[in-house]
C-alpha cells in the first residue's frame, strides 16, 4: 500500500499542488529554499513591525511608550451635525435664511436651501471655554476632557463609502478594521475576550455597509470585532454551552487535535491558525461574556450617572452599551466600538441613525439625548476610577452636515468640514484644534483628515502608524494606506 503524501489534505480540492510544494518540488527545491529566507525575516512574512505569528492575539509590546492601552470608538453613523454640537457659527445666526454666499458641491440629493442657523445655543463649557452647543450639555461639562478637532474631513459624502473610509481607510469592502489593526499590533491583554469587540443593545442597526465594517479583511480572522449585543438573551449567538463543560472540553480537545494535524499539513496557514484559535476563544467566552454583561453588581449611583434609569429606552440602552464599554476596558480589551440606535426621524433609518434631511431639530435632538449623559458619564466613571488617562475615547461620524438647509428643516451631507473629538489616553483636554469657514462649509485651518485621526491613534497605543504593515497582493499594506501625520498638537 502506498504512503499518503502529508503535503496533501482530504477534502474536495486536494488535488491541486500548493505553491509551496510547487516551489519544493521544482527545480530541486531552490525556490523553497530563497522564499524560506525570505520568510525568517518577518518585514517579509508580515510586514515591518509585525510580529512572527500574525494570528496570535497575545500581548505584545508597543514600539514605544503608549499612552493608551484601549480604544472606545463612539460612532456617529448617518453624520453628525458639527455646525449644532462643536463648531459655533455667529454668521449662521447673522444671515438665517438668506442664499449660501458661495459656491456649492454637489450634494447628495441637491436639494439645496439656504442658510440654518442652529436650533441649539452654543456656550463655553468648562475652565477651558470650548464652545458646545446646549444639543450636548452633559458632554459641556466635561469640555475640559475633550480635544475636539474642528477640520476634519473625509473623501467621500455616501453613507457606506463614507462608513467604510472611516472604519478602515479605504472605502469598500476588503480591508481590515481599526480594530483589527490594533488587535493585530498590540494584541490583547484579555484571556478570555476578544481583542475587538463592537457593542449593541435595543435593536441597533450595523451602519450601512455591513459588518465588513469590523472585518479583518486580510489580516488573520482571529482580529476581526465580535459583537455582543448586551441585552439580548444570548449576547453572542451560540454562546451558551450545549451539555456539561467537561464534555465540551473533551470535544473541543479532539477537534483541536484533527485541526493542528490539519494546519500542520498546511504549512501552519495563519487563516486555519486563526479559526482554531478562535474555536479556543468561543470556549473562554462562554463563561467570560455572561459575566461581563451581568451588571446588577454595579451600584445604583453608577447605573445613574450613565443614564440606566432613563425613561427612553433607547438612551438606557446606549447607556448599557457605555458601560459595558468600561467593564471590557477593565477586562484588557484592545478596541470598542459602540453602536447608535435610530429613531426614524428625519431620514434618519436604522443604519444612519443622525441622517436628518428632514426635521433635523426633532431628529438631532434625539439622537443629542440618547448618546451626551451616557458618554459623558463614561468619560466621568474612568476618570474616577483612574482609567481615563489610558483608556483613549473617539467621537467621529463619517462625515458632518451642510450650514444651509435641504429643503427647510434637514442638512445634507457635508464632508469638506466636519468636528471630532478625543478624550483620555494622552490627549490633550480642553483643547480646539482647526477649524472651519465662518459659515462652516469647508476646513481652512490645520485641515486633517481621517489617516491623521488613526496615525495618532496608534501613535496613543505605542505603534508607529508607517511600521504597522502587513504584507498583501505584494504591498505592505496599513490601515493609513501612505498617508497620515500624528495631530502632536492635541497630544498632552
Amino acid at each position: 500500500m502506498s504512503t499518503p503524501n502529508p503535503s496533501r489534505v482530504n477534502g474536495p480540492h486536494t488535488s491541486a499542488l500548493s505553491r509551496r510544494d510547487m516551489l519544493r518540488r521544482c527545480s530541486t527545491g531552490f525556490g523553497l529554499t530563497a522564499l524560506s529566507a525570505l520568510m525568517a525575516d518577518k518585514t517579509m512574512a508580515a510586514g515591518v513591525g509585525a510580529t512572527v505569528d500574525p494570528a496570535s492575539t497575545r500581548p505584545r509590546p508597543p514600539q514605544f511608550a503608549p499612552r493608551a492601552r484601549s480604544v472606545i470608538f463612539c460612532y456617529m453613523s448617518g453624520g453628525a451635525s458639527h455646525v449644532d454640537t462643536f463648531d459655533p457659527k455667529p454668521r449662521l445666526v447673522r444671515d438665517h435664511g438668506k442664499p449660501m454666499p458661495m459656491p456649492i458641491e454637489r450634494t447628495q440629493f441637491n436639494n439645496n436651501g439656504n442658510l440654518m442657523a442652529s436650533p441649539w445655543t452654543f456656550r463655553p463649557r468648562g475652565r477651558c471655554g470650548t464652545q458646545i452647543s446646549d444639543l450636548l450639555p452633559h458632554l459641556g461639562s466635561v469640555a475640559d476632557e475633550l480635544a475636539v478637532i474642528r477640520s476634519m474631513t473625509a473623501n467621500f459624502s455616501e453613507h457606506a463609502q463614507g462608513n467604510y473610509f472611516m472604519h478602515t481607510g479605504f472605502p469598500f469592502l476588503g480591508y481590515p478594521s481599526a480594530g483589527a489593526w490594533a488587535s493585530y499590533g498590540l494584541g490583547s491583554e484579555s484571556d478570555n475576550l476578544p481583542g475587538f469587540v463592537v457593542l449593541r443593545s435595543g435593536g441597533a442597526s450595523i451602519p450601512h455597509g455591513g459588518v465588513g465594517l469590523f472585518s479583518s479583511g486580510f489580516l488573520p480572522a482571529v482580529h476581526q470585532a465580535s459583537i455582543i449585543t448586551a441585552d439580548a438573551p444570548e449576547p453572542v449567538p451560540n454562546i451558551k454551552p450545549r451539555g456539561s463543560a467537561p464534555r465540551q472540553r473533551r470535544t473541543l480537545d479532539l477537534i483541536g487535535d484533527l485541526d493542528t494535524r490539519f494546519v500542520d499539513a498546511t504549512r501552519r496557514d495563519t487563516q486555519v491558525e486563526s479559526a482554531i484559535r478562535n474555536y479556543e476563544m468561543a470556549f473562554r467566552m462562554q463563561s467570560a461574556v455572561p459575566e461581563l454583561v451581568d451588571i446588577s453588581g454595579e451600584s445604583e449611583a453608577t447605573k445613574r450617572l450613565y443614564g440606566l434609569d432613563d425613561r427612553d429606552p433607547k438612551k438606557a440602552a446606549y447607556a448599557q452599551q457605555c458601560l459595558l464599554a468600561r467593564r471590557l476596558v477593565e477586562r484588557g480589551v484592545r478596541f470598542i466600538e459602540l453602536s447608535c440606535l435610530s429613531y426614524n426621524i428625519g431620514g434618519g433609518n436604522g443604519p444612519n441613525p443622525w441622517d436628518q434631511h428632514g426635521d433635523l431639530e426633532n431628529g438631532h435632538g434625539k439622537m443629542g439625548t440618547q448618546i451626551d449623559q451616557p458618554i459623558a458619564g463614561l468619560i466621568k466613571d474612568l476618570r474616577q476610577r483612574g482609567l481615563l488617562d489610558q483608556t483613549l475615547i473617539v467621537w467621529a461620524g463619517e462625515f458632518g452636515r451642510t450650514p444651509f438647509s435641504q429643503g427647510s428643516k434637514g442638512r445634507d451631507h457635508d464632508p469638506f468640514g466636519f468636528s471630532v473629538f478625543m478624550a483620555g489616553g494622552g490627549t490633550k483636554g480642553g483643547t480646539v484644534y482647526g477649524a472651519t469657514d465662518e459659515f462652516g462649509y469647508r476646513a481652512t485651518e490645520n485641515v486633517c483628515d481621517v489617516y491623521d485621526m488613526w496615525a495618532t491613534v496608534l501613535h496613543l497605543l505605542g505603534v508607529d502608524h508607517e511600521r504597522l504593515t502587513y504584507r498583501h497582493g505584494g504591498r505592505d499594506l496599513r490601515l493609513t494606506d501612505v498617508h497620515g501625520d500624528v495631530l502632536h498638537d492635541i497630544i498632552a
